[in-house]
């Protein structure tokens, strides 16, 4: 059995002494496979998390771990590497996509967007918003979309979304309970760019979900890669706020 096509290395972690076992994200969702001298340092920059390769499957049964040979496409770990808040958002990325998809489960639009998200990652002015977007995209492929539908009765635009359903609603439908919403920064909906304070905002309202629905349902923790995203834009908010402030 083969299969041949483009793929996003998410995981690698090292098998004997020179080989490694490699995820790919691909259209039909993570894959694993065998990258025999993967290890080596001929290979070792081609396997790195957030790498696009052009990768090719074999394996004598479909069940079976299989192996892989790749060559590289696009070096999205190298032009992260020197720029910090680009690196923090492909290892939250990587992190995610391979502990929230299912292994073969088709994900054509969280491969479709990490793509994008990577095409882009030198530049975290793309990056960080380009990655909250991509996160909803994920929680959808997960199983557990938002609803950002309008809600009937609603005279304004929406503006929160309720933790317990994940359902949009507006300004004025909040009334009260708007202090136990979480808020939803318009970018998300298409509108205006995204501010430091969208994306801290975003991260919450996707973290929530995200550690709720996709890593709480199997007893796990958010990945510390993410944690440590949503922690580094969050200090430089309330840095920058305090500054403000002052």
């Amino acid at each position: 059995m083969e299969r041949e096509g483009p793929g996003i290395v998410i995981a690698r972690a090292p098998h004997g002494e020179g080989d490694l076992v490699v995820t790919l994200l691909t259209p039909a969702g993570p894959w694993r496979g065998l990258a025999k001298g993967g290890a080596s340092r001929r290979q070792s920059g081609l396997w790195e998390p957030g790498n696009i390769v052009a990768a090719r499957w074999t394996a004598r049964l479909p069940e079976q771990l299989g192996s892989y040979a790749g060559e590289l496409v696009h070096p999205a770990a190298a032009l992260a590497m020197s720029v910090p808040d680009s690196l923090a958002v492909l290892r939250a990325a990587c992190a995610l996509a391979a502990g929230a998809l299912h292994e073969r489960e088709a994900a054509p639009a969280a491969f479709q967007g990490l793509l994008r998200l990577l095409a882009g990652i030198e530049s975290p002015g793309f990056a960080l918003p380009e990655y909250c977007r991509w996160e909803v995209v994920l929680l959808r492929e997960a199983g557990f979309g938002l609803d950002f539908t309008a809600p009937p009765g609603g005279n304004d635009g929406l503006a929160y979304v309720s933790p317990r359903t994940g359902r949009a609603v507006t300004l004025s439908q909040a009334g009260a309970w708007v202090e136990r919403l979480l808020p939803l920064p318009g970018f998300l909906l298409g509108a205006g760019a995204a501010q430091l304070r969208d994306c801290v905002a975003a991260l919450r309202l996707t973290g929530h979900f995200l550690a709720r629905d996709v890593f709480g349902a199997r007893h796990l923790p958010l990945p510390p890669a993410r944690q440590a995203l949503y922690e580094r834009l969050a200090a430089r908010l309330a840095e920058q706020e305090g500054g403000d402030a002052g």
